[in-house]
């Protein structure tokens, strides 16, 4: 599948910007069941100062805010072959190794909540990949999907007590549950085409888990399935903070708002 993706942010200020510096992951690569045909980020009110890839080999841009400004606007857009894999990543690469994935973030710190639902599960599979969707069932239906009631730093054991989130939640609380299974689990921030409109309010999130005899597999609990040829991998990390689409740092105003305007289209 051919998907075109047009993802722009819009930055405003109540008063001028003393400095201010972004750094993008929105940029998807070329890898197992996905082929970037092209893409290209452009800066209005900013300059793009450099590109890198992080400890997860995500692709990283770098920009700054005109000084004084009051506005910013930056806009990723490009197209990107895709493939069904079921949700197959394959062997793990990169810069971190394998058992960095293991380690506890504050967002993924399993409590109470975690464990009561690792144990819920028992150990009546035939193999990982059951046990795995089965976790992925019993969170989605312990959390309903409801956007609003949670945020950025909002961590997994909150989301499980509050019974509601959006896919962000979905994915650190299974992260922290596979990680007390004994799988190395990471966050996978990116996008998906939605059968029923191009028009989106945010980029997506899912998780994927590593199994010894397959490599990196993906679960996306809130849509109850692995992603397939309408998912775009963009980034990896522990948690959110590392596959964050956008973060940064801005000094000399406090009022910030907001615009996202996404379309993922065939």
């Amino acid at each position: 599948m051919r998907l075109r993706i047009t993802h722009r942010t819009e930055y405003a200020y109540d008063g001028p910007l003393a400095y201010a510096l972004q750094e993008l992951r929105l940029r998807p690569k070329s890898s197992h069941g996905q082929n970037v045909i092209s893409w290209s980020t452009t800066v209005d009110g900013g300059s793009k100062e450099l590109e890198f890839h992080d400890q997860h080999n995500n692709h990283v841009e770098l920009i700054s805010f005109n000084p004084g400004g009051r506005a910013i606007s930056v806009l990723s857009a490009g197209e990107v072959e895709t493939s069904d894999t079921a949700g197959l990543f394959g062997r793990h690469g990169g810069y971190a190794p394998l058992w960095y994935f293991n380690r506890i973030t504050d967002r993924t710190r399993p409590g109470p909540h975690t464990r009561k639902i690792v144990k819920a599960l028992g150990q009546e599979f035939a193999d990982d990949i059951s046990r795995l969707h089965a976790l992925s069932a019993a969170i989605a239906r312990q959390v309903s999907y409801l956007p609003g009631v949670t945020d950025a730093t909002t961590l997994a054991e909150e989301a499980l007590e509050a019974g509601k989130g959006v896919c962000q939640d979905h994915a650190h609380i299974f992260i922290a549950a596979a990680r007390l299974m004994g799988f190395p689990a990471r966050y996978v921030s990116g996008y998906l085409m939605m059968d029923d409109r191009p028009e989106q309010e945010a980029s997506h999130a899912w998780a994927e888990a590593h199994i010894d005899a397959l490599g990196w597999v993906g679960f996306d609990i809130s849509n109850g399935i692995s992603p397939d040829e309408r998912y775009v991998r963009v980034a990896t990390g522990l948690d959110y903070g590392e596959a964050a689409p956008v973060s940064g740092i801005t000094r000399g105003t406090n009022a910030e708002s907001m615009i996202v305007t996404l379309q993922v289209q065939q």
